[in-house]
């Protein structure tokens, strides 16, 4: 009987996840006051208390557990997250609240809309970019909060360069005396970010402009200073610029991805495009960093609109492709990639095409199997420079893979079941992107559109 009898930590997960499946927010919240650790711990199948207020459409448990800092993104054995679940039920006051804005008619988007690098954590105050004098007060603000990028990397404390998986590195902020230097210098380039999204001001955190109250201010910087230099400037331990941006850019919180994606890929463009592409003179940075202009005034770049005058965004459609049977998926590999990692098949959208043909066409130029009906799912910004990337499922008509050396090394069909195994742990024959990629959320969502939840 020993055997069988639950420990003490064991017997509180049980409750904890009872509670929340029972939508008994008191007992909820009065467990977690006693151990905040039970907020993502899982029971049978991998389902936390997330998903089991959610499967059961208990909505003031699913806040209270939000409000705690929950993981909304963490999937059941079943690969199912708590908005899948919520979803498939027809919970829609639940779901709304894990990843929808509301709208559209019951089924019409089973996949979040918000991703890693598109939370929207700042407004960005666009109409404000123009506003040279309250830019200039911004600047001076000793609230504002400011960036510091070199060579495009953001100075961050957290991990080094040891390998550390799954370890989050947080941005390390700066106030205005600590960069005033900084924003003499000719190189160094800064963008206007946007200001805090609050409600109210608390009462130290924000000065009054003109007898308002206002959020606090971001700025981002790139400077050529020596970026050992510019470490020095951070009181905090283990400060770093990460080196490899397609790894070290995804160990962000949601909040601060979304941050980085706009700082970074404004200030790539500009790394791009110091002088003019129309006539090769110079460019003066203007509107918060939103605009570089010719100083030539004969230029033809000054009269009308040109998209070489404001930040270039580079649209790509990554789409996972089903078998005509509805229980394969078309997968494939780069030589870049990880060792037995395959992901949605990716390119670029040509000038005058749409989205749809851009996706017939990249599928069958990387793999040689061709695409019938095309059906968008969702969006991710990708700040690698610059890119927007489309996510879409497509359906093949046709199953011959004969793959373009040139642009992947491997295409296969995969099982339902083995993809379900990969997400799993079990049984691994190979690996999906990870889950901050619009990769991992398609193949996430094929899987759970037809599930038994």
């Amino acid at each position: 009987m020993t055997s069988l009898q639950l420990s003490a930590e064991e017997e509180t997960v049980e409750r904890f996840l009872d509670a929340a499946a029972r939508g008994d927010l008191v007992q909820v919240s009065s467990l977690l006051a006693l151990g905040p650790s039970l907020l993502n711990r899982t029971g049978h199948s991998g389902w936390t208390a997330l998903m089991l207020a959610a499967r059961n459409g208990h909505y003031e448990v699913a806040e209270a557990l939000l409000s705690h800092g929950c993981d909304k993104f963490s999937v059941n054995n079943s690969s199912q997250s708590a908005y899948d679940v919520a979803a498939f039920w027809g919970h829609r006051h639940v779901s709304d609240l894990l990843g929808r804005t509301g709208g559209g008619p019951p089924g019409f988007d089973l996949h979040p809309p918000e991703s890693y690098f598109g939370r929207e954590t700042l407004n960005r105050l666009s109409a404000k970019r123009t506003d040279r004098v309250w830019l200039e007060v911004k600047q001076s603000d000793p609230d504002t909060v400011y960036l510091l990028f070199s060579n495009l990397s953001p100075m961050v404390s957290g991990p080094k360069e040891d390998g550390s998986a799954g370890v989050q590195t947080k941005l390390c902020r700066f106030r205005y005396e600590a960069v005033k230097d900084l924003l003499q210098k000719l190189a160094t380039v800064l963008v206007f970010l946007g200001v805090e999204r609050r409600k109210k001001p608390s009462s130290s955190s924000a000065h009054p402009v003109d007898g308002v109250f206002e959020p606090p201010a971001w700025f981002a910087i790139n400077t050529d200073e020596d970026a050992a230099e510019l470490l020095k400037r951070c009181g905090e331990k283990n400060c770093c610029f990460p080196k490899t941006p397609n790894r070290d850019l995804l160990r962000f919180s949601e909040d601060e991805a979304g941050v980085v994606a706009q700082a970074r890929s404004v200030l790539a463009w500009h790394s791009r495009y110091s002088f003019c592409p129309t006539c090769g003179g110079s460019t003066a940075l203007e509107e918060g960093g939103y605009k570089r202009s010719c100083l030539n005034p004969g230029c033809r770049s000054l009269k009308g609109v040109h998209n070489t005058c404001y930040p270039r965004v580079d649209p790509v459609v990554i789409m996972l492709v089903i078998h005509p049977d509805g229980n394969q998926c078309l997968l494939g590999r780069k030589k870049m990639f990880p060792v037995g990692m395959f992901s949605c098949l990716a390119g670029f959208i040509e000038p005058g095409e749409t989205v749809e043909e851009a996706v017939r066409r990249e599928v069958e130029e990387e793999s040689g199997v061709k695409v019938g009906p095309v059906r968008y799912v969702s969006c991710q910004p990708w700040p690698m420079p610059s890119n927007l990337m489309i996510g879409c499922l497509a359906v093949a008509v046709s199953t011959a893979i004969k793959v373009d050396d040139d642009e992947i090394e491997e295409a296969r069909w995969f099982p339902r079941q083995q993809v379900i195994d990969s997400f799993r742990g079990t049984r691994v024959t190979f690996t999906v992107p990870p889950r901050q990629t619009i990769a991992h959320q398609l193949i996430r969502h094929w899987i759970a559109v037809n599930s038994n939840l």
